[in-house]
């Protein structure tokens, strides 16, 4: 599940995709910094790896929203092979996974990722990226279709009310609309992040043209995840209702 010799294939630099983020994705060793072993305890990978992989695997198994997409892509022709499609690797600390479209491969950042939980949010967030590349014929390059996918990502995994008050994107007396707001600016920050040739202004633009189309877009979850619910079982429990079993 560690992802085969393919995941190490280096790309073409002209493509800005945040490669340098993920530095096993160029073909590169990456070595951690002191305070990052002496902090985070990072450089065990080989103890790390097989952490991630059994979060991942314990994932697959037991979490509702991942066995609800993993239903998801099979249902519409793209099945996962957690060998092939699922990768844990080292990377930048200011990333904790992502999806590759070249492989058509999530990442899992083995030395940020350390739990279960935080597992289980990449997975279902990076599996929607997956989903719409499946689905809808996303093109990353499009910056259109990159909002678009993160806006979608963020609406159904990320922004419960509690988390968009810690991130300062809601208050009691703004409650109408602070989850629209989370998501947002989840979206934007995720677009920056891929993308670092563009401008704040041309990710907010590209945001801002798509956002009520993605937004109101729920599939296949079928619903925004709360904080502390049991959305996710219902959620789980409705997948039929799409054809998703």
């Amino acid at each position: 599940m560690s992802g085969q010799s393919s995941g190490s294939t280096p790309v073409d630099k002209e493509d800005n995709w945040g490669y340098d983020l993920y530095p096993e994705r160029r073909g590169e060793t990456p070595r951690p910094k002191w305070w990052q072993v002496a902090l985070l305890g990072a450089g065990q990978d080989s103890t790390e790896k097989a952490a991630c992989e059994r979060n991942v695997y314990n994932c697959f198994q037991n979490s509702p929203l991942v066995k609800l997409m993993y239903g998801a892509l099979k249902a519409s022709g793209c099945e996962i092979d957690l060998r092939r499609h699922i990768a844990c690797e080292v990377c930048d600390v200011k990333v904790s996974g992502g999806y590759d479209p070249r492989l058509n491969q999530i990442v899992i950042c083995q030395n940020v990722a350390r739990s279960k939980a935080m597992v289980q949010g990449i997975l279902t967030h990076e599996m929607i990226h997956m989903f719409d590349a499946c689905r809808h014929e996303l093109n990353f390059k499009d910056l259109n279709h990159l909002a678009c996918t993160e806006i979608r990502a963020a609406n159904l995994t990320h922004c419960s009310f509690m988390s968009a008050m810690v991130q300062g994107d809601a208050s009691f007396i703004r409650i109408k609309k602070q989850h629209a707001e989370c998501v947002k600016n989840k979206a934007l920050a995720s677009v920056l992040a891929v993308r670092p040739d563009i401008t704040k202004e041309e990710a907010l633009a590209a945001v801002d043209k798509v956002f009520l189309k993605c937004y109101s877009d729920l599939e296949p979850i079928g619903r925004r995840i709360r904080r502390n619910s049991a959305d996710m079982m219902r959620a789980y429990e409705e997948r039929g209702n799409c054809g998703y079993e």
